[in-house]
């Protein structure tokens, strides 16, 4: 089994991967680092228009996901494979399933409700949703 996981190095991220891991183990597990440039833009507003800001940032996002990743593999004692995109999480997410041979798909999720689900979106039930493959989602 090829098992992906999400990962973004939150309680909820390493709540999957203990999952996975425990779930999978003997299988290959793949951590996810989707790099948001949505939010990349929200952060920087003014200082997204200088020149160089897109490189700087995007050399930044890979050099937190290689520490998430190195992080990652010292928590669990299976081999990780790692990956990471730029995009959107829940779109990154499923175009990544849709690319690559994934069996199963083991995500975390913050379990907001109500009102604040709503408005702030939900990245996990849009996996859940769109996903060609099955989903675990872990709280």
């Amino acid at each position: 089994m090829r098992i992906l996981v999400p990962y973004d190095g939150a309680e909820q991220a390493r709540k999957a991967l203990d999952h996975a891991v425990e779930r999978y183990g003997d299988g290959e597990i793949v951590l996810l680092y989707v790099q948001d440039l949505v939010a990349a833009g929200y952060e920087a507003s003014p200082g997204a228009a200088l020149p160089g800001y897109w490189k700087e940032w995007y050399e930044e996002a890979q050099t937190e996901a290689e520490q998430l990743f190195e992080e990652a593999q010292a928590r669990v004692d299976v081999d990780l494979e790692t990956e990471s995109v730029v995009g959107r999480p829940e779109r990154a997410i499923v175009e990544y399933v849709d690319d690559n041979p994934v069996d199963a798909v083991v995500i975390g999720s913050h379990g907001r409700s109500g009102v604040s689900r709503i408005l702030l979106g939900s990245v996990a039930e849009t996996v859940v949703r769109r996903s060609p493959v099955p989903v675990t989602v872990v709280r």
